[in-house]
């Protein structure tokens, strides 16, 4: 991407928790992640956001100078907002609002490599974008027809709908047709009998670079958040010859678009199915227990909870290991130096053999 194409941003957030305060350094990393060059951040402490513009009317006008000031070309939100709150804000503000769930899907978008992700994400975008289309028609339709409402502004946004709705049926239907395919593959494995291994955890705590080094592939590693959005699968041989299928699947991260994790069903169904999940952490991470929180809650809503598990701290080489609390279901590791891995192996096969 060149200089010129770069959007100058600036981060909104409310705060309500100590938790919202990381959440907007997240955000900044999710703008970068989008190619963003992030400017600044403003943020107003105050209970539950504003239903027409976020933030309240003050701050709206403080933020209105920071833009003008610093040539800024998109406000990026660190929440989901409706589609009558993104056209009020850019009618003050004048520029692109961008919510939090719009840039996920962005960074999915460009993510995206194999024909099912891309079917995956565009489904989720478009379930996004159809009740704002939906909203400006209740504008419309509040305005009690007439002047003003006739011609072709409505006649596109009718068009728009079932064009959106043509096309999540269609995409709908190219889905399931690979989730049987996907169905006849787990069951002919299951029919082998070869234990599936999934690797899960928060984005960019490095189940990537797990992968690869237990399976000595080359599946795709980058320090940004969702570097791997398809489900990768390999052959893992444990220390005693027997083998298992180990599967990376993209990272978790708190109020991860539901259209997403809808979208993302089919692939995830992969965690449901498998024998054991190594649950790859940052110990590195100053928010460590909110990310393992995120995890467990997707977990849960994947019906995967219940799934034997290892707890698999890494980056172990980064941190004092005086400070390194025990737990049973804990291993601790450094993927990029290979620490620890034959102690996994170990354990992941201690555990699959108590399972058979």
């Amino acid at each position: 991407m060149s200089v010129q194409q770069i959007e100058r941003a600036v981060l909104v957030g409310v705060i309500e928790s100590s938790k919202d305060e990381g959440s907007m350094e997240e955000l900044k990393a999710l703008a970068e992640t989008a190619g963003a060059y992030v400017v600044g951040m403003v943020t107003q402490r105050r209970k539950g956001i504003d239903s027409a513009h976020y933030i309240g009317k003050g701050k709206l006008e403080e933020l209105k100078a920071f833009i003008e000031a610093n040539q800024i070309d998109v406000v990026i939100v660190n929440d989901e907002l409706s589609g009558s709150q993104i056209k009020n804000m850019e009618d003050i503000l004048g520029v692109k609002i961008v919510d939090r769930t719009c840039l996920i899907l962005d960074i999915f978008a460009r993510r995206a490599r194999t024909r099912e992700s891309k079917l995956q994400v565009e489904l989720a975008q478009l379930k996004y974008r159809l009740p704002r289309l939906v909203g400006l028609g209740g504008q419309l339709s509040r305005l009690g027809g007439g002047i003003g409402t006739r011609g072709p502004g409505e006649t596109k946004l009718e068009t728009d709908r079932r064009h959106i709705q043509d096309r999540i049926k269609a995409i709908e239907k190219k889905l399931s047709k690979i989730e049987r395919h996907r169905n006849l593959y787990r069951q002919r494995r299951a029919k082998n009998r070869v234990p599936v291994i999934s690797i899960v955890g928060y984005t960019n705590a490095g189940k990537s670079t797990l992968f690869n080094a237990l399976t000595k592939a080359e599946s795709y590693v980058e320090d940004k958040l969702f570097a791997t959005l398809d489900t990768s699968a390999r052959r893992l041989i444990l220390p005693s010859g027997r083998q298992a299928i180990l599967v990376d699947t993209v990272g978790f991260i708190r109020d991860l678009p539901h259209d997403l994790v809808e979208g993302f069903k089919s692939t995830l169904e992969e965690v449901r199915y498998s024998d054991l999940l190594l649950h790859v952490i940052d110990i590195t991470s100053p928010d460590m227990d909110e990310k393992i929180r995120v995890v467990e809650k997707v977990l849960s809503e994947l019906d995967a909870i219940d799934i034997p598990r290892l707890d698999v701290f890494n980056k172990i080489d980064l941190v004092e290991t005086g400070s390194i609390v025990n737990n049973k279901r804990a291993i601790y590791v450094s993927a990029k130096t290979g620490i620890g891995l034959e102690a996994l192996k170990e354990a992941i096969e201690r555990q699959l053999t108590v399972e058979h």
